[in-house]
């Protein structure tokens, strides 16, 4: 799980509330936690290897690059995996070496390896989630650019800069707050801990503020561009629509669900601290409902990495190919249901990878065209439903 309190943990002289929850049954939260980041890591790479079935050659096509927004999920998807592996690691080491935890909790203590393992795994597990925090949000940003601008190019190095230097930053700002003077001897105080949990939560918070407001807007344009088309709005423009809105709703669904818990343990602890006595009688309503969320979170956290890659692309099989040859091919989405074709009305449009290169060449074709690529971006994990709508994609549709 990522949450700040782990981090507090490796301070000998941590807070009460930290230790409440931390010290509570700790072989079955680890065993727990590793379960749940196996599964979620296991599930999320088989979701995102290339599958044999629904692949279509492209013959004459060569493979372009991807567009802005496609590359975006996948790199929340290996964020996700790399922060699984750190919970994987550190609930191994904690459950196969208790003595590494009894060596945290033990002041002045001269042997450095049980924080430096403690602190190493926690700022690892921190940064790429926090990483997936920022990705996300500029997913958001990122698919309501390109449609409200009908440009469809986005920088995708930009993205980078920000996404990484935002989330190593925070991270190593969070953490020297938290340990000043040292490790072994960190401030106490609430005080000195709230930048630290302020950098750990304000990533989260603007994914759960901002992206439904980016979200609602892309959605808004999506319905405007779709009439504006061809002047009518059809029933598979009204489905596009549709599809488009419950993407959006799956992302922040999952995001919601991970990640919610976090918060309400958060406020729940920090409630405990501020008492004068945590295990007086009167908070043992409190105490219980920071362990459930404790467990609850431990749980949770790591399964983002299996279920947004469902959001993005829905249940793509257990059919992978590892075959060199799969670079000459191009994966067609079978997550979603398929819209039939009705006659003299083009086709719902999408495609696990929609290309930059399309949307570029339509932009020297006309603004008609701008605006189905803009869609389209939006729409891929779709399956394409027939051949007709192939043929839109492969021109640049």
């Amino acid at each position: 799980m990522a949450s700040p309190r782990l981090e507090t943990f490796c301070c000998p002289n941590r807070d009460a509330a930290t230790e409440f929850v931390v010290t509570f049954q700790p072989v079955l939260f680890g065993a727990l936690t590793l379960g749940s980041a196996a599964l979620s890591l296991m599930f999320a790479v088989l979701q995102i290897l290339p599958k044999r079935k629904g692949y279509r050659r492209l013959g004459q096509y060569p493979l372009p690059r991807p567009a802005s927004s496609s590359r975006i999920l996948f790199i929340i998807s290996i964020c996700d995996i790399l922060g699984c592996a750190g919970v994987i690691i550190r609930s191994s080491v904690w459950l196969g070496l208790p003595s590494i935890i009894d060596g945290i909790s033990v002041t002045n203590n001269t042997d450095v390896l049980p924080e430096v393992f403690c602190v190493g795994s926690a700022m690892w597990i921190q940064l790429f989630f926090s990483a997936s925090f920022w990705w996300t949000f500029c997913y958001a940003v990122d698919v309501f650019l390109v449609v409200k601008t009908s440009a469809g190019i986005s920088t995708i190095v930009l993205y980078h800069m920000i996404t990484w230097g935002l989330a190593v930053l925070l991270c190593v700002e969070g953490v020297a707050m938290l340990y000043y003077p040292s490790i072994s001897d960190c401030e106490q105080g609430l005080q000195h801990a709230v930048p630290h949990y302020i950098t750990t939560y304000a990533p989260m918070l603007l994914v759960l503020i901002a992206n439904p407001i980016f979200f609602s807007r892309t959605t808004s344009a999506v319905t405007s561009l779709l009439k504006g088309r061809q002047g009518i709005y059809t029933e598979n423009e009204r489905r596009l629509a549709t599809e488009i809105k419950i993407r959006f709703f799956k992302i922040m669904l999952v995001f919601f669900v991970c990640w919610a818990p976090n918060l309400i343990n958060e406020s729940l602890l920090f409630y405990l601290e501020m008492q004068a006595d945590i295990s007086d009688s009167s908070l043992r309503d409190i105490r219980n409902a920071s362990l459930t969320t404790w467990f609850i979170m431990g749980i949770l956290n790591p399964m983002q990495a299996f279920l947004n890659t469902l959001a993005f692309h829905g249940w793509t099989g257990l059919d992978v190919d590892l075959s060199l040859q799969r670079t000459r091919e191009l994966a067609w989405d079978s997550g979603s249901t398929s819209v039939p074709n009705v006659a003299g009305q083009n086709s719902v449009v999408g495609t696990t990878l929609l290309y930059q290169s399309h949307i570029q060449e339509a932009q020297k074709i006309g603004n008609g065209q701008q605006h189905s690529d803009a869609i389209s971006v939006l729409s891929e994990g779709n399956r394409p439903s027939s051949v007709a709508s192939r043929s839109l994609v492969y021109q640049g549709w």
